[in-house]
């Protein structure tokens, strides 16, 4: 997920704008395309497996193949785009942007900021919700990749059952190569997702209008009254089909995730236009083909649309297709990994810019192997498209209804709306998803526990992170010397001032950082500038350049920098020097030394946090990235002093 700097104003469009704001048609087209690539993907492979899923006789949430069935199960599709995708994620949900980011994390911290701030159980509960949200999303990362490349692949059986034997190694090959490419960038061969998608796009409205051909009365499905019928009339079987049902809107939450790269209004006219139309019609064609042939398409109703001389060419567009919508999820572990990152709840991991002219083009090795390992593994487990739908859905609906939860949160301070107004309109939308996630809870036991499983592990290792971070912030300032007291303890003693700018990293704003403690203590001398650097991350997604930096001079040549970046920046500590020189300070980089503290942390009793929890906290903060490589601090000019920190 590609996020562009420097286009972004600060509603969230994209910045090549008319006087009157309107992006000109011409540039809006492109973005549009640009858009159908990243944000489509996921949703626009859903009708690989969906409408199987409900009829397939191999699928254990299968119902009937009767004409009230597909009339019902097509009603409640076609409703649930209507609702889930039209109404609640383009309509309102996108209102949310925090200042043109989008995301359930992105969304938690604006909902935060909006908050007040003396409700400490509401902030924590906030907090709390976000990163479920988003713990279950690197679990859907690892599924989305192996079910779309895998029901895509499954296309073969339709063509011919001989070759049957090639579609686990097919696929498992396919999943290699896409996540080998991860750490070249994808920005060259991602110019041709948008064409690619928009092609896949055009098959499936094309197919489905040739499926529709064989029982036009198919579009009755549009009256809701079908999909009600089903669901009071087919009992628990009905309800435990929603979950499939419900796979036709996954891939939803991408339209706010990336709505940071494109604008809401290209994300808007890409789903009216193009990706809604084409999903309904492919939809509908199924329905179609289902009534006149049977249980005889119901193993495969998405590639039985396809006449047999074009049968290779869709197994081949929609394989990659799959490959494509895997990218976006991919792209989107990255892009959550650094936000996570910034926000202070996960460690510092090695983050790679593969692209000098986007910004948001990372790749982070860790995360590109660890969701490549469960992808492939998923795959060799699960053995087919039938058995991973089992475990796809629950993590999705669940982030869902974190996303709905946190936004009936902050809507009252986000739009000013009453709360009569919040209950009636985002109330429902709510009831929606909960009986969504209800229905996706019966996949518990056949595959929906590993994403819960995953999400577990994962909010786990956030959470402890986090309360490591503030223990060992803790007990830092707890040691801390005021800095007024250091400074004037200086002008007293007057120790010996080498020539030179020395530079200290520092966490608190008020404290003196340790790394000098020790440094005078040991060393018995002071720079003659010595400047206290803090690195403060806010709630927003940037921050202006021009608002970045601030310095105050102290007394005895001591300078305290703060530089403030949002959760999409990437810090850049010779940057911020650069900028400091140009406000008057002589601080050249050949003549700076970089003091860091080496903190050695020691596990002890069970005080602030579990002991096996302070335990897993050592373990990340030892294979945390090096703050030098992080921060971008030349490695030739840091002198590292160790110390120890009991937890």
């Amino acid at each position: 997920m590609a996020t562009k700097e420097s286009p972004l104003d600060q509603t969230g469009e994209i910045s090549i704008t008319t006087m009157s704001g309107e992006p000109p048609s011409r540039k809006l087209a492109l973005i549009v395309l640009g858009a159908l690539g990243v944000v489509y993907g996921d949703i626009g492979t859903s009708p690989l497996y969906a409408v199987k899923e409900c009829f397939d006789p191999a699928s254990p949430h299968a119902v009937p193949v009767t004409d009230a069935n597909i009339l019902g199960v097509l009603s409640l599709v076609f409703w649930a785009l209507a609702v889930v995708i039209s109404l609640k994620y383009v309509v309102f949900v996108m209102r949310a942007d925090n200042r043109g980011e989008g995301g359930v994390l992105s969304l938690m911290a604006l909902v935060l900021r909006k908050s007040d701030r003396s409700h400490a159980h509401m902030r924590w509960a906030i907090v709390a919700m976000g990163l479920i949200g988003a713990a279950l999303l690197y679990g859907d990362g690892m599924i989305t990749p192996a079910i779309s490349v895998l029901s895509a692949v499954e296309g073969i059986n339709v063509a011919t059952s001989r070759l049957s034997h090639v579609i686990l190694p097919l696929t498992v090959a396919i999943l290699a190569l896409l996540f080998l490419v991860q750490s070249h960038g994808t920005h060259k061969i991602g110019r041709m997702f948008g064409p690619i998608v928009l092609l896949w796009f055009l098959v499936m409205g094309a197919l489905g209008v040739h499926g529709m051909t064989h029982d036009v009365t198919v579009l009755r499905a549009v009256n809701p009254l079908h999909g009600l019928s089903f669901l009071f009339h087919g009992g628990w079987a009905a309800f435990i089909a929603l979950s499939s049902v419900f796979l036709c809107v996954t891939g939803g939450e991408a339209l706010y995730a990336d709505m940071g790269h494109f604008g809401r209004r290209p994300i808007r006219l890409g789903w009216y236009f193009v990706a809604l139309p084409a999903l309904l019609l492919n939809y509908f064609g199924q329905g179609a083909l289902l009534l006149h042939h049977g249980e005889r398409v119901a193993t495969n109703p998405f590639f039985h649309l396809a006449p047999k001389w074009a049968l290779v060419p869709v197994v081949v567009l929609a394989t990659t297709a799959a490959a494509i919508a895997s990218q976006a999820v991919i792209s989107g572990a990255f892009s959550l990994t650094r936000q996570a990152i910034s926000l202070g709840f996960l460690p510092r991991f090695e983050i790679k810019h593969t692209s000098s002219e986007e910004i948001g083009q990372i790749y982070v090795p860790q995360v590109n192997w660890t969701l490549a390992i469960f992808a492939i593994a998923l795959v060799l487990t699960f053995k087919s498209s039938t058995a991973l739908a089992g475990a796809y859905g629950l993590a999705v609906s669940l982030t869902m209804v974190m996303t709905c939860v946190l936004l009936f949160l902050g809507a009252r301070r986000l739009w000013g709306w009453s709360m009569i107004l919040t209950g009636c309109v985002l109330g429902p939308l709510l009831v929606v998803d909960l009986v969504f996630l209800g229905s996706n809870f019966t996949k518990l036991l056949v595959g929906g526990w590993f994403p819960l499983v995953m999400g577990v592990i994962i909010y786990t290792l956030m959470t402890t992170w986090r309360r490591g971070r503030e223990l060992t912030a803790q007990r830092l300032e707890d040691r801390a010397l005021p800095v007024d007291m250091f400074i004037a303890d200086v002008a007293q003693r007057k120790p010996t001032r080498v020539p030179g700018v020395s530079v200290f990293m520092t966490g608190s704003l008020s404290g003196t950082p340790v790394a000098l403690l020790h440094n005078v203590k040991n060393n018995h001398v002071v720079h003659e500038t010595v400047v206290l650097l803090s690195i403060r991350t806010e709630e927003v997604p940037h921050v202006k350049p021009r608002e970045r930096i601030t310095v105050e001079s102290l007394e005895q040549g001591f300078h305290r920098v703060t530089a403030r970046y949002g959760f999409m920046d990437t810090p850049d500590v010779q940057q911020v020097l650069d900028h400091c020189r140009s406000m008057g300070y002589n601080w050249a980089m050949g003549k700076t030394t970089f003091f860091l503290g080496r903190t050695t942390l020691i596990p002890k009793g069970s005080a602030g946090m579990a002991l096996w929890r302070k335990k897993i906290f050592v373990v990340m903060s030892r294979n945390a990235e090096r703050a030098t490589a992080f921060f971008r601090i030349p490695p030739g000019r840091v002198v590292e002093l160790g110390l120890q920190v009991e937890l």
